[in-house]
């Protein structure tokens, strides 16, 4: 029987017997992969490297789409079953190349696996208006699975996986304003509505998309020392957070508090090949199992085990319905009808 994720009717942990400290490599233990395609943006780096290289070693042929190709050659150079495809997920051009290059192989696509992301940076916007952190945190996100759909469906299985984060909580989605024309820039609450559009564009994916086997999930990967996510941010900003000192390294009592980026990695290692979420979907997930619904929960910054929760505003039908259609306006795709109800 079909079933969405609106309103968090689906937003209940299901007891997967993974917890924070658990990696990428205790999730997928046991599962072979070999046979299956896996898309991995932001695969050269941080936690997208961990993911595909666990991917890759359990068998499945990994794409990696990169804007910088020398990096990715040299991180990605001994790993078996990766290539490596040029790509800027702030180019819709670079886009529609990349994804018309997959299809052109014939092959199925198993699991596409949004991992990129930016934060913390200043005022930008692509040369139609979207802010960047929006534009790569949901826009690129849209357009990748509207562009790779018939591999999607041609897999009969598929699974999306859009990384999101906690950092959701920082905003709702502004549909007044979302590209800060009319209000001061706040990069934070810049990623925060882009982490929520996230969340919403998977909770609308997977209602759309399961009639065609094909579901969707986001997740939170956790506080994780040693990505390059905060490379942008300010060294003041990141001391007047408490994150470094007056050397601009992060402070030890911050760094222990974090994961590993291998046990960064392993909630979305999970929701890409765990049989446990066979029957379910638009979920957004935490710590590999599916995340509590945030409806007051106490979060303390000093303790990582309150960092946890969705919040309902960004599993809300309405603003979901909302999001796709703007959407399909910005990338000019039409795509995926409302399923009737």
């Amino acid at each position: 029987m079909k079933q969405n994720n609106y309103q968090g009717a689906l937003q209940h942990p299901i007891h997967s017997g993974f917890n924070a400290t658990s990696t990428a490599a205790d999730v997928i233990q046991g599962i072979d992969l070999t046979g299956k395609v896996a898309i991995v943006t932001g695969g050269n780096t941080g936690i997208g490297l961990e993911t595909t290289r666990v991917l890759a070693a359990a068998g499945a042929r990994v794409i990696v789409p990169a804007r910088d190709m020398d990096k990715a050659g040299r991180n990605l150079q001994h790993f078996p079953n990766v290539e490596i495809a040029e790509t800027d997920l702030l180019s819709p051009e670079s886009i529609d190349r990349f994804a018309e290059n997959f299809l052109a192989t014939g092959s199925p696509l198993h699991m596409l696996i949004n991992n990129a992301g930016i934060m913390w940076v200043p005022l930008r916007r692509t040369s139609s208006g979207i802010e960047s952190q929006l534009a790569v945190n949901f826009l690129a996100q849209f357009r990748l699975v509207a562009r790779l759909w018939p591999a999607l469906v041609k897999a009969n299985g598929a699974r999306v996986i859009n990384v999101s984060s906690f950092g959701h909580q920082m905003a709702p989605f502004n549909f007044d304003d979302p590209n800060f024309e009319n209000r001061p820039y706040e990069t934070l609450q810049g990623y925060g509505q882009s982490k929520t559009a996230c969340n919403l564009f998977t909770a609308a994916l997977d209602d759309r998309a399961q009639a065609n086997n094909v579901r969707a999930f986001s997740l939170h990967p956790g506080n994780i020392a040693g990505t390059e996510l905060a490379r942008e941010a300010p060294q003041e900003l990141m001391q007047q957070m408490g994150f470094y000192d007056a050397d601009g390294n992060v402070l030890p009592h911050v760094a222990a508090k974090a994961k590993t980026i291998p046990q960064g990695a392993a909630t979305t290692v999970w929701c890409a090949t765990s049989p446990m979420l066979r029957n379910l979907g638009g979920v957004y997930c935490e710590n590999a199992d599916v995340a509590e619904l945030d409806l007051g929960i106490e979060h303390n910054y000093e303790d990582p085990a309150t960092i946890r929760g969705v919040q309902p505003y960004s599993l809300d039908e309405a603003s979901a319905t909302r999001l796709w259609h703007l959407g399909q306006r910005w990338s000019g795709i039409t795509f995926l009808s409302a399923p009737e109800k």
